[in-house]
């Protein structure tokens, strides 16, 4: 057993150390439910001993060279993507012309607590999964003591079905740095990281050439300092104390809770930690105003959302939306149908949210309205399974993905997950599996689990028992 400090320990964590992402073949959900289009490419994958679950081209279908995706927004004003739209800036001048920079002069222009208060009026809730209200974040941030504070960025998009944030890194880098200046200032921190995931090098190079055109215009000035770190492949590093600990150069497992990371994050220190898209509209609702803001969207769900649909649909691509729009409108309108079969479930938000059944698509894209189905906004990421796909395939694909990425930290993920997916891999194969065993697995990942790898691997399993009743009837003693 390697001792759990050593460099050893840290480098065996992770899937991508000392491999180039580019020459794996994806193994994640999104080419798993588009895998007619391309049987080849993933059987191909699937004999893939290495971890890779999502390059960020999930509108393509397994092993696809490269291509744009269609982008589109559906706001008579886009608040994220109209720099993405205009094909892309990559150069800091262009940015300024576009209008970039004229928030962080309004910023500067306010107080810390006005900034604040922004946010809260605003209603923009953090878009990397949870939905937590981002204003309430930084008041408790810019409340902490410390000797110093800091904001870090989590561009580790791996929820397989996602690339909304892939497409902002590399097409609109400035507005990212924009927002990180603008929520320091309302936080008081001094520091920044933006931890991005090994499987976006184009992105890598793209924030490089950005951050130090940043620095050679002086609009990071003398007080506040932002660096690029890569990650070296690792869905749990989306979690944000697994993310913490990789930066500090730890075996990047999930932390204990509380403390929570705005009073002891990195280093022990405050901490304000958001995703791409979150920061990503930190310019346009300043510039803009609160109210503007808010006016998008319904109920707590403000603003807009980008959403990434894969490669099942007809249209695939990343639109931007307002809160509201209904599911059945995401397949039909923007995604114009599937490709081949009838609908059988909608992943919406990755492999930790449920599956919403076919007669549930009336439900709008709301947090409260998902949730109370047994399903989450979560990142985005958009996966249209077709009626080929036997249910009990895509809930032993979710759990041998929850297994593979497991921190290991506690017991009820690490042993749990992997139970789990082998059960389920039998009952594809035609086993009946035991119920009652199946049951109190699932009822120890979500309620012991440490961190909501787990407890949504039990989430999203819930769900399906809960909307397909019937089909998972006939594999469970």
């Amino acid at each position: 057993m390697l001792p759990a400090g050593s460099q050893d320990a840290v480098d065996s964590f992770y899937h991508l150390h000392g491999e180039e992402p580019a020459a794996l073949p994806c193994q994640g959900l999104a080419c798993f439910a588009a895998r007619a289009q391309a049987p080849a490419a993933w059987r191909a994958a699937q004999r893939q001993d290495r971890g890779l679950y999502c390059h960020g081209q999930c509108h393509q279908p397994p092993g696809a060279a490269p291509v744009r995706p269609h982008i589109a927004s559906l706001l008579s004003h886009s608040v994220l993507l109209d720099n993405v739209l205009a094909g892309g800036i990559h150069d800091f001048g262009a940015y300024l012309a576009r209008g970039g920079g004229v928030a962080l002069q309004q910023a500067r222009r306010m107080s810390q607590a006005a900034l604040r208060q922004a946010l809260d009026d605003s209603g923009l809730r953090g878009r990397g999964g949870a939905g937590f209200p981002a204003g309430r974040k930084w008041r408790a941030a810019a409340a902490a003591g410390g000797d110093r504070k800091y904001l870090v960025v989590n561009a580790d998009e791996g929820d397989p079905g996602s690339f909304s944030d892939r497409y902002l890194l590399e097409d609109d880098p400035y507005c990212l740095i924009e927002g990180c200046l603008i929520a320091a200032q309302a936080i008081g921190a001094r520091h920044g990281v933006i931890y991005l995931r090994k499987e976006y090098p184009h992105a890598a190079r793209v924030l490089q050439v950005a951050l130090q055109q940043a620095r050679d215009a002086d609009w990071l000035g003398t007080d506040f300092e932002l660096t690029l770190h890569i990650g070296d492949g690792s869905y749990l590093c989306g979690e944000e104390t697994a993310l913490l600990n990789a930066l500090e150069g730890k075996r990047p497992e999930v932390r204990l809770r509380p403390p929570q990371i705005t009073t002891h994050g990195l280093h022990g220190q405050p901490t304000l930690l958001h995703n791409v898209e979150t920061l990503c509209a930190v310019p346009w609702l300043i510039r803009h105003g609160a109210a503007a803001y808010a006016a998008l969207g319904v109920g707590r769900s403000r603003g807009s959302k980008l959403l990434s649909l894969n490669a099942s649909f007809n249209r695939p691509g990343l639109y931007e939306v307002p809160f509201g729009l209904s599911l059945s409108a995401i397949v039909t309108e923007l995604g114009q149908g599937l490709r081949h079969g009838q609908l059988r479930g909608l992943m919406i938000g990755g492999p930790l949210t449920g599956l919403v059944p076919p007669a549930l698509l009336d439900t709008p894209l709301d947090y409260e309205a998902l949730h109370a189905i047994g399903c989450a906004v979560g990142h985005g990421g958009v996966i249209a399974f077709a009626d080929d796909t036997p249910l009990l395939a895509i809930m032993a694909e979710v759990f041998r993905f929850g297994a593979r990425e497991s921190c290991g930290k506690c017991t009820p993920c690490h042993y749990g997950a992997a139970e789990l997916a082998r059960q389920f891999a039998a009952a594809v194969g035609g086993q009946v599996i035991d119920g009652a065993r199946c049951r109190a697995l699932l009822d120890n990942l979500a309620q012991a689990s440490l961190c909501g790898h787990g407890r949504g691997l039990a989430e999203f399993a819930q769900a399906l028992q809960r909307h397909y009743p019937e089909e998972l009837r006939a594999c469970l003693a």
